[in-house]
């Protein structure tokens, strides 16, 4: 059921104001709810974060708070959705499995990027150079022009076409982020059905029991604030799930958590 489109939000729970006020264009929006339960999920893991999920069928929309899920922040590694998708778009990827990028010979600590790549392969292991390079074949012309076509985030590569996702000026919070999935989803982003077709095939899965988690993480350093991501949706049956989760990661174990913590809070919605 599409519900989500451009620069929406979330009025949750009529006459209260408890996440940004954004409008939705569509004639009513649906069902919200707080559950501060799931605010727990995040003081087990010993930090701080936000969770905001879509229940398409139910037409449901829960948050864990009020505030930092209309906060917004740099994406990291989650943009490398939107970027995939404006490459495959304009070409600079014709095919996710045989376009390689060479590595450039430089090491870096994580090994699984000292190699050569295909978008696929990259995407699966967020192999930052890797989007870089496709972010300067793009452009700062087409990204300019393609942000502001998908709506995503504040629209603003600010900070070096390389960089601005990562150091730079753009920022997209959870509201946003669960828009953006939703519309990639369902089909119905303003650009071709191959390249979004193409874009959620690359997408990394993982299965947890008869659900299938379609994700991206993201993370950002402690210059940026160590921040981490997870964003996504869940395919269960005939009952899909977007959520967006961001989380303070000020240690390794944080880090590794940000998929531990989403699960939960999965499960706690019924989602998974």
């Amino acid at each position: 059921m599409p519900i989500m489109s451009r620069r929406h939000a979330l009025g949750l729970l009529a006459g209260a104001s408890l996440l940004p006020a954004r409008a939705f264009a569509h004639v009513a929006p649906p069902r919200n709810e707080i559950r501060g339960a799931l605010a727990e999920r995040f003081t087990e893991a010993a930090t701080k974060g936000t969770f905001l999920a879509y229940k398409v069928e139910e037409y449901l929309i829960i948050a864990s708070d009020t505030e930092r899920s209309g906060e917004a922040r740099l994406p990291a590694s989650t943009f490398k959705i939107a970027n995939s998708l404006i490459a495959l778009e304009i070409g600079v990827v014709a095919d996710p499995d045989k376009d390689v990028f060479k590595w450039d010979g430089v090491t870096r600590s994580i090994e699984a990027w000292n190699k050569d790549h295909t978008l696929r392969s990259a995407i699966a292991v967020s192999a930052v150079p890797v989007f870089q390079e496709i972010a300067r074949r793009i452009g700062p012309e087409r990204m300019q022009k393609y942000l502001e076509e998908l709506d995503y985030g504040n629209h603003d590569i600010g900070g070096g076409i390389d960089q601005f996702w990562l150091s730079g000026a753009l920022r997209i919070d959870p509201v946003e982020q669960v828009d953006f999935i939703d519309r990639l989803r369902r089909g119905a982003l303003p650009v071709a059905k191959r390249s979004q077709d193409l874009t959620r095939d690359i997408i990394p899965v993982t299965k947890v029991g008869d659900a299938v988690i379609h994700y991206k993480s993201g993370l950002l350093g402690k210059e940026q604030g160590a921040l981490g991501w997870m964003v996504g949706w869940v395919d269960k049956g005939d009952q899909p799930t977007v959520f967006a989760l961001n989380m303070d990661c000020p240690e390794p174990r944080h880090v590794e958590a940000r998929m531990t913590v989403a699960q939960a809070c999965l499960k706690d919605i019924g989602a998974l």
